[in-house]
């Protein structure tokens, strides 16, 4: 997939532009407490799946700060912090046809947040609702194969944070 995204963004310039018919660049945010016990999932609307918080660039080649803008406005939680610089994951998946919209590609590029539990989320227009869900019981909600990617990684990104006080 990374080469793939490699070949998208060099194939087109108006790659962060969600007039691109074909597909574009999105990011998306891996939020996850402190210990790495849950993540912060969104029941999207539009797709009736429970997801990553994330969405379009819009314009912004700034993927990482499209993530964090995404993960505030989907949840409404303040304080949602950077776990690491590096991409964290990569994703490309067909969206299907909605409307006068025709089916194309998200090039999603994903970073890792930490977030402290004890706001509470609120959902945008976009979700169903959005929540914490535990790990250990995250199959629960149906999720897909790239979310169960996101969670697997998860107790690395955990050890590499500096320990808890």
């Amino acid at each position: 997939m990374v080469s793939q995204l490699r070949a998208f963004v060099t194939g087109y310039v108006d790659c962060f532009e969600r007039s691109l018919a074909v597909g574009h660049v999105t990011g998306s945010a891996w939020v996850v407490d402190r210990r790495g016990d849950a993540a912060l999932l969104t029941h999207h609307r539009k797709l009736g799946k429970w997801l990553q918080l994330g969405g379009h660039a819009d314009g912004d080649a700034d993927v990482r700060r499209v993530a964090l803008r995404e993960a505030v406005e989907e949840s409404g939680l303040a304080g949602i912090e950077l776990a690491s610089d590096a991409i964290y994951d990569v994703d490309v998946h067909e969206i299907p046809a909605r409307g006068d919209e025709p089916a194309h590609l998200h090039y999603d590029v994903r970073f890792a947040f930490f977030a402290d539990r004890g706001g509470v989320p609120v959902a945008s227009d976009e979700s169903i609702a959005v929540a914490w869900v535990p790990l250990a019981e995250i199959e629960r909600f149906a999720i897909d194969d790239s979310v169960r990617r996101l969670a697997a990684k998860t107790p690395g990104l955990v050890r590499r944070q500096a320990p808890l006080s």
